[in-house]
C-alpha cells in the first residue's frame, strides 16, 4: 500500500461544531468502557467522515491529544474497512486516559461492529 492509500487527510474529518452537533441528534450511539462511537448515516457517497471529542475529564491538555492521536491513528489504519456515507464521532471517555493503544483499538473495532459501519 501507498502513503497515500493510508493518508487521512483534513477532508476526511469532522471540524465544525454544526457537524458534530448533527451527528449527536440525529445519530446512534453505541456505548463502550473506554469510548462512545456515535454514528450518523448520510447520502454522502464520497467516503465517511469522522471526528475526535475529548472533555477535559480525559486529562491534561498532553493526556488529551495523546488520546485524540490514537483514536485518530485506529480510524485512519481501518479507514479502508469503513462503509461510505457515515459520519463518525469518537468520544472518550475518562477511562481512555489509562488505556493502551491496544485496549482502545479493540474497544473501537467492537464498537464499529456492533454500529455496522465496517464493510468488510
Amino acid at each position: 500500500m501507498s502513503a497515500k492509500e493510508l493518508a487521512f487527510p483534513k477532508r476526511r474529518r469532522l471540524r465544525q461544531p454544526a457537524e458534530f452537533e448533527r451527528v449527536k441528534q440525529d445519530g446512534r450511539v453505541q456505548r463502550g468502557r473506554l469510548i462512545l462511537l456515535s454514528v450518523l448515516e448520510t447520502n454522502d457517497a464520497a467516503g465517511f467522515r469522522a471526528g475526535f471529542v475529548t472533555s477535559r475529564a480525559v486529562g491534561s491538555a498532553v493526556v488529551r491529544n495523546r488520546v485524540r492521536r490514537r483514536l485518530r491513528e485506529i480510524v485512519r489504519r481501518h479507514q479502508r474497512e469503513i462503509a461510505d456515507g457515515n459520519w463518525i464521532v469518537t468520544v472518550a471517555r475518562t477511562n481512555a486516559a489509562k488505556a493502551t493503544y491496544q485496549e482502545l483499538e479493540v474497544e473501537w473495532l467492537r464498537l464499529a461492529k456492533r454500529a455496522f459501519i465496517l464493510a468488510a
